[in-house]
Parts: C-alpha cells; structure tokens; sequence
C-alpha cells in the first residue's frame, strides 16, 4: 500500500477531534534521527496511516515515537538499516540493549514500563506493517509474546491505604487551593479519570427524579458522556464550591473554557497571566506540594506518592469491600467490559481478603504455642518470660513486639494488628473484639467527621473481626 505522506522530516500533526482532551495542540514529529531511508519509510507510513484514519490518537501517536527512539538507537548501533531482515535474535539482543542502557536525563537505568513501552512500539509498528506494508517487514513472526513477564498478566493494584487517607481527609479541612480540595473529594466519590476531572463542567450536577443528585461527565477515553450516578452531598458541594470559586475566571475566559471548573490563571509559566485549563501535571504538582505541607506519610513514614489514578482504584476497590455487584463497580468506573474490572480491581482486592483471613492468628490457650510460631529458641524463650507484660496487648499478643532493639512500628501506629503473622489471639478477649466491632459499626451508622468514604474503609475491619469472634466462639465452645 502507498501512503502519500507530507515531505520533508519535519511534521506538525493537528489533533482535528473536537471531543479530545488535545484538541487543536499540535504534535511535533522529528524523522531525521531514524536510521535509513527504509526504516524512515516504514515509521512516516505508520505515522500518517494512524493519523489520517484516527485508528491512534495523534498524542498515542506522539507518546509511541518517544518510546521508539531506543530502538532507533540500538538500530544505529547495529547498523541496522531496513526492518524487513529483523529476527528474533535481533530483538533479544535490543532487550539486552534497553535493560543495560543509562537514560542521559535521569542518570539511572530505564525503568520497567519504558523499556516495556519501547519493545511494544517496535511491535507496533511491526504489527501494523504486515497488515498495511508487509514487504517492509518480515513475513514469520519475530516477537515470542512474553518478552517481558508482566505483559497480559494480572497487576497489583495501588489503592490508598486507609491510614494514609484519614490524613489526606483532615489535610483537607484546612486546605486553601481549592482545585484540590474540592477535586479530591469530588474523585473520592466517582472515580473518575485525571482528563474527566480537569473537564469536568459547571452543570455537571443535576437533581435525582426520586431524591438526592447525579452527577454526569464527558469520558474521554469511550468518547462519551458517562451515565449518570447518584453522589453525595458532599461531592455536590464541592462542585457548587468550586463554581463559585472560578466564576469570576469564566467570565473573563475564551468561549470554549467558559463552562469548565477547572480554569486558573497561572502567575508562573508561558501562559502567566492569561485564563487556561488546567493540564495533568500541574495538579500532579499540587499533589506533591499537598503531601509535603501536610506531613501525610505511608506506615514507613515517608511521604506519600500519590497520583490521581490511586482514588479511582481505592473507589473501585472499596466498592467491592462493601459486596458491591461487579457490573455495578465496572458501570461506576466507566469500563466496556466487566472483565476488566474483575481483572484489574476487583479480583485483586479478593485476593487480599483471602490472605487478610489465613493470617488471622488465633488459639485456644497461648500457653499452647509452640517453636512453629516463632523464628528460633531464642523468641521462644523470650515471649515465654513476657506474655503477660510486653507481649501483651489490648485484645491478644504480640510474639515478636521488638526487631533489632526497635519496638515494631506497625504496632506502635495502629494498635491493632490482627492480620500481622505475630498476632495472636485467644478466646478470653472475645469480649474484646465485640466491642471493638461494636464500636465501628456505630461510627458507620452514626457518622463522623471524616465522611462517608473515610467510613467505608472500616468495612474490610469490620469483616476480619467477624471472622475472628466466629472463630474464638468456635474455640469457647468446642466446635
């Protein structure tokens, strides 16, 4: 097939879609790096071929050409100057390449996900050939399909931990940049996504036929408005909040920002002065800036890494903690399909409730434990002599409280530890655990001053208690 290309090694590619998040930016594509006259060829076909059928957004366009530089390195090094030869061989050898190479800008090596990003846009373009080009490329398959181990594999989820977002939700009480005070607490209750977020717009409440309100958003990612969900109030505050907050701005600002929240007038960077969106790293920034005003550290005590995507899975997750049925989680967080969000959310999330309760450590008499719960004679001896005094805590035991001199600081955080693998616990603090569970679900029915969200974090809580009070009635009562 032919492809009819600009001339030159210079392009400037519009992005010509109104419903996209990039709409009329231009994208820069330099050519004259690439390796040959062939290689030239194949990489412009690909280019402008996905350009003018929109099979690609011009920015993936652009983001896979960043990544396709290091293989046009390693192509250079090589000496390789058409694709149509290229064996596996070869490929094996540009991994090689990529695993050992220092990135000039970073002084460091190239992380996983680039060097992932960098095979999958020879892949790409590879792929794309033997459809559209084929005498450019080779004609038998070159790439093996698990070039690296975590492609098409199941991923670990980062969702916020409950600790870490008790202090974002006080952080927010005293919080003066209100896009992130209210945009957080808008994320908190739908999940939405960063370029959702920053287009979020000033009608996007509206009243529900029954009660309460729904609020509707324009997803860019399905090229669609999202249907409707019901939120609380809370949420529909912070959007009234921040309306009011940039009504001023969207009265001064350009026809097509005029109904947007999300519009600041920067007093740093080109644009200081005039009225524009805000972009994805700006409030990546202000994230930063957040978690370092306001102390907010992980259970390490460093300060935390938070990124817009964590709220989205943190919402997903919870969703199902609270037994949430999947096709309603999947409409919430807007996916096509009901396996990705069993593949992604929530089959990660019953994965960790499975070992939440294998390692709940409990037993009939704590004079009954043997050398197999402890690491050597040495622990043994010393949890023997200290089981009523240092190992003991408010509703069980602690058999290792002290690592390398130094009191455990889980234990001195959270206090209660019941699925740390030396936590133990016996039927006389059954009562204990009642109470204890007693008292969050009073707090969940009652109320308090961290909201709904931060509420629906005592749920995984509140369903290892019940296992532990089912098992130490068990055991109470010899069943």
């Amino acid at each position: 097939m032919t492809f009819n290309y600009p001339q030159g090694d210079d392009w400037y590619l519009e992005d010509k879609d109104p419903q996209s998040q990039n709409y009329e930016k231009n994208f820069h594509f330099d050519f004259s790096e690439l390796n040959g006259d062939e290689i030239k060829d194949v990489v412009k076909s690909y280019v402008w071929g996905n350009y003018i059928t929109q099979n690609m957004a011009v920015s993936g366009i652009y983001i896979l050409m960043g990544y396709f530089k290091w293989f046009n390195r390693f192509a250079k090094k090589s000496n390789i100057k058409t694709l149509t030869a290229l064996t596996n061989m070869q490929i094996c050898l540009f991994m090689s390449y990529i695993n050992t190479v220092v990135s000039e800008n970073t002084g460091k090596k190239l992380s996983y996900i680039t060097r992932k990003n960098s095979l999958d846009s020879i892949k790409s373009i590879i792929h794309w050939c033997q459809v559209h080009k084929p005498e450019s490329v080779p004609d038998n398959e070159i790439f093996t399909g698990n070039e690296y181990t975590g492609i098409n594999q199941k991923l670990h989820i980062d969702f916020i931990p409950d600790e870490v977002l008790l202090q974002i939700n006080n952080a927010l009480k005293t919080e003066e940049n209100p896009y992130l005070k209210y945009g957080i607490i808008i994320l908190e209750s739908t999940g939405m996504r960063i370029g959702d977020l920053l287009g979020l717009e000033k009608d996007c409440i509206k009243p529900h036929l029954i009660s309460g309100y729904t609020i509707s958003w324009f997803d860019h990612k399905n090229r669609k408005y999202h249907k409707p969900i019901p939120v609380r109030f809370e949420c529909v505050e912070a959007v009234q909040k921040l309306s009011e907050v940039t009504e001023h701005l969207r009265s001064e600002c350009d026809e097509q920002l005029k109904n947007l929240l999300f519009v600041h007038k920067p007093s740093k960077s080109q644009k200081a002065g005039q009225i524009v969106q805000i972009q994805h790293m700006t409030l990546q920034t202000w994230y930063k800036s957040f978690i370092k005003r306001h102390n907010i550290t992980d259970s390490d005590g460093n300060l935390y890494h938070l990124t817009n995507h964590q709220f989205r899975r943190t919402l997903g997750t919870d969703m199902l903690s609270k037994g949430v049925n999947i096709n309603v989680i999947q409409e919430v967080l807007g996916h096509t399909d009901p396996s990705t969000t069993k593949l992604f959310y929530a089959d990660v999330k019953d994965r960790d409730r499975a070992e939440v309760f294998s390692n709940i450590g409990i037993i009939g008499n704590i004079n009954q434990l043997d050398k197999s719960h402890f690491d050597n004679e040495t622990e043994r001896l010393w949890f023997s002599e200290n089981k009523d005094t240092k190992a003991a805590l408010c509703d069980g035991y602690c058999t290792k409280p002290i690592v390398d001199g130094e009191i455990c600081d889980r234990l001195l955080k959270r206090q209660k530890c019941y699925t740390c693998s030396r936590y133990i616990t016996t039927p006389e603090y059954l009562e204990a655990h009642k109470k204890h569970l007693a008292e969050l679900e009073r707090q969940l029915a009652e109320g308090d001053i961290y909201g709904e969200h931060y509420k629906e974090h005592f749920i995984p809580t509140i369903e290892t208690l019940k296992i532990i009070i089912e098992r130490l009635e068990g055991l109470k009562n010899g069943c």
